[in-house]
């Protein structure tokens, strides 16, 4: 199974718009975040997680030519604004893309996409074929098993993910401890690290190196980073050993 992060930044991406700062002006193409995003591939299954504006473009970088699945941690912008950028591969899929989310978060799509869920939707609208998921509760996906993971980002409950020996954690600041006995014997974590300062929604630096230490899977890496972490350079040496900053296109193999 391949995993490639398709996109590692914040809601406003890195570079942010107008900002003249270390990380949004360095040519360490580290330092380029789109926003947050997973492909998951096995010989014959490809899902993602989360598509959020940026997903066309990770589409086409990574060269993706067909969707089995579809899974949203939550309802925010950046994480389900690109569902419509599904399309052309909506209209080569025979069987369908299957969107799987809670069902609160289905309600929001519906809300948000209206057109693609009328009667009679015009011509080229996407068709979303919705599955509401809960929180431990397996999934298969061709030969793909994942499980949902109940982790908040606030006070607002959100899902991570476990597939095999890799866990995707993004936009959280607490974890349950029901969800901390399902991460146990982990190759690769990968989970929220906004900046230094603790956040009210995601966890600072030093409180996912905690929730790591506390994991503590083969190996961990920061995702949904900040400019106001700096360039990766000036902070990646002081993380604990078999700690690692994420970057845009990096790839894992179980």
């Amino acid at each position: 199974m391949k995993i490639t992060l398709l996109g590692t930044g914040t809601s406003q991406g890195v570079p942010v718009i107008g900002c003249n700062c270390d990380a949004c002006t360095s040519v360490d193409s580290r330092d380029v975040r789109s926003r947050c995003s997973v492909l998951v591939q096995s010989a014959e299954t490809q899902i993602v997680v989360d598509v959020g504006p940026d997903f066309r473009n990770q589409m086409l970088k990574a060269k993706v030519n067909k969707l089995d699945a579809v899974f949203l941690t939550h309802e925010h912008n950046d994480h389900i604004i690109g569902l419509d950028d599904l399309r052309p591969l909506l209209f080569r899929n025979k069987n369908g893309i299957k969107i799987h989310a809670e069902s609160r978060v289905i309600k929001d799509i519906q809300k948000r996409f209206e057109y693609a869920f009328i009667p009679q939707p015009y011509p080229g609208a996407p068709t979303f074929v919705v599955n509401n998921i809960l929180d431990g509760e397996m999934i298969k996906v061709g030969d793909i098993e994942i499980l949902p993971l109940r982790v908040i980002h606030g006070q607002l409950p959100i899902l991570g993910f476990r597939i095999g020996d890799f866990a995707y954690l993004t936009d959280t600041n607490q974890i349950p401890d029901s969800t901390f006995e399902q991460l146990n014997g982990l190759k690769v974590l990968v989970i929220d690290a906004l900046r230094e300062r603790p956040h009210h929604s995601h966890f600072s630096i030093q409180e996912a190196i905690e929730a790591v230490n506390k994991i503590s899977p083969d190996s961990a890496y920061f995702t949904h980073i900040s400019h106001l972490l700096g360039p990766t350079s000036t902070w990646e040496k002081d993380l604990p050993k078999d700690i690692f900053p994420s970057y845009d296109g990096q790839e894992f193999v179980l």
